[in-house]
């Protein structure tokens, strides 16, 4: 008599792979069981409520607060104007190359230094002038502009 073509490993190989093959019908059943797909629009809501927590309840509408479309601001709030005085800077002129036309400005209160170019002179000055200037944003930080001798 001849022996059995099947041997231990390969029975041992095709019980794993139905095995798996039916633990994949299983997950699928699953999957299928529990999806979201085939649900009304109802079952898919999400509300929040008066403290800001998601729930699947409705608002109700007697705690609803009324709003004024005056009242909802969506940029920036506004700011009082600026008074001009508190934009000048008074400072001494620490350098200033007058061939290549910029030099830098030392703030008297803040010691902090400003960029001065020509453009922004309203009048010649040299190193250790008092001036009065204002200050704007450059490509590398503040600069000094409107420049003038201090009287």
């Amino acid at each position: 008599m001849g022996r059995s073509s099947e041997t231990f490993g390969k029975k041992e190989k095709e019980k794993k792979r139905l095995k798996k093959q039916q633990e994949k019908k299983e997950k699928s059943a699953e999957r299928k069981a529990n999806s979201s797909k085939g649900k009304s629009m109802e079952d898919m809501l999400a509300y929040v409520d008066e403290n800001g927590n998601i729930t699947a309840t409705p608002p109700d509408p007697s705690r609803q607060n009324k709003v004024k479309l005056e009242d909802v601001e969506i940029s920036v709030a506004r700011q009082k104007p600026e008074n001009p005085e508190d934009l000048l800077r008074k400072g001494t002129v620490i350098f200033f190359n007058s061939s290549k036309g910029y030099g830098f400005i030392k703030d008297s209160q803040t010691q902090e230094s400003f960029f001065v170019h020509f453009n922004g002179l309203l009048e010649q000055v040299q190193e250790r002038d008092k001036v009065v200037f204002e200050t704007e944003r450059g490509q590398k930080g503040m600069n000094a502009v409107k420049v003038k001798k201090d009287r």
